[in-house]
């Protein structure tokens, strides 16, 4: 039986956050760059880059960039853009990447994070962002701020985008942040169901995992606005540190 994440990271998962612009992607980065401090051509890993919009900013930005994700269907798309020639791209599972390592800094971005059942899995991603760092690399990872995701959960919304009908419906259960997308194009076909499912982990917790990978936490963000982490008003939990 597939895992959630190997399945839901298709082509329809283009569809669903096709809302999600390169625009917003470079003033992100605009602010990481200032997080990072790390001069022009520094070796930039994007863990688990998605359909590519913050390694393409990262590479414009004169970063030498290397963007790694499972989903084949998301390569593709972030291989089709403007600019994709100049980042290399490979796909992998982020436990076990297959690199040497040798890089500046890690981004792992936009809750790319918290997708497995055990914490020593997760664990496991922070050895490897550790693993990939210089002596002295530094790394952020953006996660969800889980207050905040609970007091604003919205448990349904329907909308449409063209000829789709994009269904999802969200809850909290035992730990985890749950949703249950259902795409429904016209009518070609049944209904495309899918399942995303991300564990809800404390600052203490975080901090915690970070600790035991081996990584040595600085700061931690509440936003892309710079704002500090407020536990009950911050829209993220924005790790940034450095492979001691």
């Amino acid at each position: 039986m597939c895992e959630w994440y190997e399945t839901s990271f298709g082509e329809d998962y283009l569809i669903v956050y096709r809302h999600r612009d390169f625009g917003g992607a470079r003033h992100e980065v605009e602010t990481m760059i200032g997080w990072l401090n790390l001069p022009r051509g520094a070796k930039v890993l994007d863990l688990c880059c998605g359909m590519g919009r913050h390694s393409l900013a990262l590479s414009e930005a004169g970063y030498e960039v290397t963007g790694v994700d499972l989903s084949e269907a998301l390569l593709r798309e972030a291989r089709s853009q403007d600019g994709a020639e100049a980042v290399t791209w490979l796909r992998s599972d982020m436990r076990k990447l297959p690199l040497e390592g040798g890089f500046d800094a890690v981004v792992n971005l936009f809750t790319s994070f918290g997708y497995f059942e055990e914490d020593e899995e997760q664990i496991k991603v922070l050895k490897e962002i550790r693993r990939m760092l210089k002596p002295s690399g530094r790394f952020i990872i953006d996660f969800l701020n889980p207050a905040y995701v609970i007091r604003h959960l919205v448990p349904h919304s329907l909308r449409e985008d063209g000829e789709n009908q994009i269904d999802e419906s969200r809850r909290i259960e035992n730990g985890y942040v749950k949703k249950d997308i259902i795409l429904t194009s016209g009518t070609s076909g049944p209904p495309r169901k899918y399942h995303e499912r991300v564990k809800l982990y404390s600052l203490e917790q975080f901090r915690g995992m970070i600790a035991a990978a081996g990584l040595q936490l600085e700061a931690v963000h509440g936003s892309y606005d710079e704002g500090e982490y407020d536990a009950e008003h911050s829209t993220r939990m924005i790790f940034t540190g450095v492979r001691p």
